[in-house]
């Protein structure tokens, strides 16, 4: 008779678990599921039960998706130390051999205070099993030695021909972009020649920085909730804030980070699950892309390293236009303060995010697929846009900052390009030492985490927002309404805003008083 506990147990990868999780997800039944994946129902009950560890594990990338257990390593903050090394290194797609590892192994456990510590080969291989380091480093380093043979005067050529095949099989309507950009979002037209080619790697000008993360498609039909990084967490000026016009994070460098940038994916992703979707995401290969989570409804495709100037629609117009329209508020603000006769105030956090999502939103499509078109990803026949159709508004403009440059006594050097631009260097992430990485795993802390959770904007006014009722909200609107009408040539559009503005907020006084009333309340007879 055979017996039965000879039988071998199988074991399960973290990718074959979560595709049993993601069937029964699908709406199959649960007897269905355990027979087609050739497991008992309490193994699919386990599963199931479990799902939340592993969805983290995938979410933070820290094991390979063919691992089949999830026990920490015995020295788990060396492991930890040397997985964040490794990210960083491979980020900027250098070759790491496993040698180079274990003796960076060996110096990080020094670090960490264990002197009985021996990154053996045995370590070494248990260490890339964990975290599915072999296939994902040797993908990578191929795609870099191609392009070193064919050498950058020939990049555009052979990245066409990736892109058509990226691009085959999705229409420009789910074709997408990102891309990041930092701003001083307190720069003064007078200042401009101060902070030009300035990375700002820290210090005291990372309180006046923002980094901005812009997302858009091919077709220009669809532009995502921008993510904006600052370096106070919870800016006196967001007191009574409950709503914003971005998702805002931050950090004590306010600049991209990886679990950032995860965090933002992975909302991308779920969004386009629930719309039954699927995107094709182009990024650059910044340390803050690399070492993606695991992705259902978006296929990643990395532009080739130091083209994204030719190569990356965003930054072929787009970042640049939102620019323009964010430093042309600035001076309508400036000038408006000087005819008012009003002290100069540097604006606040709120006040930026404001603006910035405002120029975002303002972004024409047809400058979107302009810069689509110019990164060769759309026919040109896509569009018909006017060419001349920014002409006025470029005159405008410059007529703006001669009024701002010769009260603000900017130096005639100085023109409107330069105050635009004058942040284009801006660093918009970080590569960590190795001492960051070590205190990050003494505190227990991810060594991308920071930002204070309070911190006055220097030189900035700090009014908290006043709580306005919504009667005063709507009387507002009114009053609004009764000025357009005193107007000449007010655009039909800014009549349609302003109803949907007084439609929003009288919808929402009513349901909160359908809400507080009660029926009988309107049964009842005197």
């Amino acid at each position: 008779m055979a017996n039965k506990g000879n039988k071998k147990r199988r074991q399960f990868s973290l990718e074959e678990k979560m595709k049993v999780v993601e069937a029964v997800d699908s709406g199959k039944r649960k007897g269905d599921v355990a027979k087609e994946f050739g497991i008992t129902p309490s193994t699919l009950s386990t599963f199931l039960k479990d799902r939340a560890k592993f969805e983290e594990k995938v979410r933070e990338a820290s094991v390979g998706p063919q691992r089949k257990r999830m026990r920490n390593a015995l020295y788990d903050d060396i492991d930890k130390a040397v997985f964040a090394w490794f990210q960083e290194v491979h980020a900027k797609n250098i070759l790491v051999s496993g040698s180079v590892i274990r003796k960076k192994a060996l110096n990080l456990a020094n670090m960490l205070g264990y002197d009985n510590f021996q990154a053996s080969v045995g370590w070494l291989n248990r260490f890339r099993d964990r975290h599915g380091i072999a296939l994902k480093a040797i993908c990578r380093e191929d795609n870099d030695k191609l392009m070193n043979g064919i050498g950058i005067d020939k990049v555009n050529e052979w990245h066409a021909g990736e892109i058509i095949k990226l691009i085959a099989d999705y229409s420009p309507d789910d074709i997408f972009n990102a891309d990041e950009t930092g701003m001083f979002f307190q720069l003064l037209p007078q200042h401009t020649l101060a902070v030009k080619g300035d990375c700002c790697r820290g210090g005291k000008k990372a309180k006046q920085r923002l980094t901005a993360l812009f997302c858009c498609n091919a077709s220009g039909t669809e532009k995502m909730r921008p993510l904006i990084v600052g370096k106070t967490a919870t800016p006196q000026c967001f007191k009574n804030v409950h709503s914003l016009p971005c998702d805002y994070r931050a950090n004590q460098w306010a600049w991209m980070t990886r679990d950032l940038f995860n965090e933002w994916l992975v909302k991308v992703d779920a969004k386009m699950k629930q719309a039954e979707r699927r995107i094709l995401m182009l990024i650059d290969n910044c340390s803050a892309h690399n070492m993606l989570p695991r992705l259902e409804r978006i296929q990643v495709g990395y532009l080739p390293s130091n083209c994204t100037a030719v190569l990356q629609p965003l930054n072929l117009g787009v970042i640049h236009t939102v620019k323009v329209l964010y430093r042309s508020r600035l001076l309508k603000q400036i000038l408006l303060n000087l005819n008012n006769n009003e002290e100069k105030e540097k604006i606040n956090i709120k006040q930026a995010i404001d603006m910035i999502a405002g120029a975002w939103w303002s972004v024409k499509p047809s400058t979107v697929v302009k810069c689509w078109q110019k990164a060769g990803i759309i026919p040109m026949e896509f569009t018909d846009a006017d060419p001349e159709e920014d002409d006025e508004p470029d005159i405008a403009i410059q007529k703006l900052w001669n009024s701002v440059a010769i009260a603000t006594c900017v130096p005639n050097e100085v023109t409107f390009q330069d105050f635009v631009t004058a942040d284009n260097d801006l660093l918009i992430s970080r590569e960590l030492t190795d001492m960051e990485i070590v205190e990050s795993m003494m505190t227990g802390t991810s060594p991308e985490e920071g930002g204070s959770e309070s911190e006055d904007d220097e030189g900035v006014s700090l009014l908290e927002q006043p709580k306005l009722t919504v009667a005063e909200a709507i009387s507002s609107v009114e009053k609004l309404r009764q000025f357009l009408s005193t107007c000449t040539d007010v655009p039909d559009a800014v009549f349609g805003q302003l109803n949907g503005i007084d439609e929003y907020l009288m919808t929402s006084v009513t349901h909160t008083l359908v809400r507080e009333s009660k029926i009988t309340d309107f049964l009842q007879t005197k």
